[in-house]
């Protein structure tokens, strides 16, 4: 039979046309810079806003089932309504994508980065005489649909707001490179990407953490850089590389 790839270039041009295709809201430096930004708000609302974790809600049922359990039921309702707010993001951002892809503009990701930046800035403005759960149910609320919406980077599943899984990844590909040598380099590949994210979150919180002694309720509007940054990708990517793919759902959708 004769050989169908003659030269190193029509092989590398056969694997470029067969490899999977990513929209830029499914790009690994995007998954970062929300990451990042997700570090913030969660040390935002634990140092500054009443100790409730935004990111995820298994930290808050924790400490709602210690409440139940001292019978202190107001304070279990305290951390009910993050969860509850956790809950509406997910339905919302569940909902909406359909419309937003109807109108045939932007992208709901593009949309969604575009109202954690003004939401964001919003609450830069609220003293902290106003009750924390304004401020607590806003970014939750935020998060939820962060999490929902962007789900695979490149392929990969990925979370944006917490790092749980990640540290899980890493532990797999450790036990794959121990298991399977012959499968050494993808392993430590994905292990390296799921420590960035890590990295990236940690760096966040760091970062916010040092600026709330300084900046107090309006460290918050550090978040809305590597947002915006973000923001300026994706909506670049809908108006003008990506226009034609707008009906193109993200992997994991």
């Amino acid at each position: 039979m004769k050989e169908i790839f003659k030269t190193e270039q029509h092989k590398e041009l056969h694997k470029e046309l067969h490899r999977e295709f990513y929209l830029t809201c499914e790009k690994y430096f995007i998954f970062e810079l929300l990451t990042i930004a997700a570090g913030m708000m969660g040390l935002y609302t634990y140092n500054l806003r009443g100790g409730v974790f935004s990111n995820a809600q298994t930290g808050n049922i924790v400490k709602m089932a210690m409440a139940v359990g001292s019978g202190e039921f107001l304070e279990a309702l305290y951390y009910f309504i993050p969860f509850a707010a956790y809950i509406l993001g997910t339905i919302i951002s569940e909902i909406l994508p359909q419309k937003v892809r109807r109108s045939h503009f932007i992208r709901w990701d593009t949309m969604l980065v575009g109202i954690e930046i003004i939401i964001l800035f919003f609450i830069g403005f609220i003293p902290f005489s106003w009750p924390d759960q304004i401020s607590q149910v806003l970014i939750c609320f935020l998060c939820s649909m962060q999490f929902n919406t962007f789900r695979q980077a490149e392929g990969v599943p990925m979370a944006t707001t917490f790092v749980t899984n990640h540290v899980r990844q890493i532990g797999i590909s450790i036990a794959r490179v121990i298991r399977h040598h012959e499968q050494e380099a993808e392993a430590r590949a994905k292990a390296m990407k799921h420590a960035r994210l890590i990295s990236a979150f940690f760096f966040g919180g760091t970062v916010m953490t040092f600026a709330s002694r300084y900046f107090a309720e309006k460290s918050i509007w550090l978040a809305v850089v590597p947002l915006s940054l973000c923001f300026i990708f994706l909506l670049r990517s809908d108006l003008i590389y990506e226009k034609a793919m707008l009906d193109l759902k993200p992997h994991g959708h």
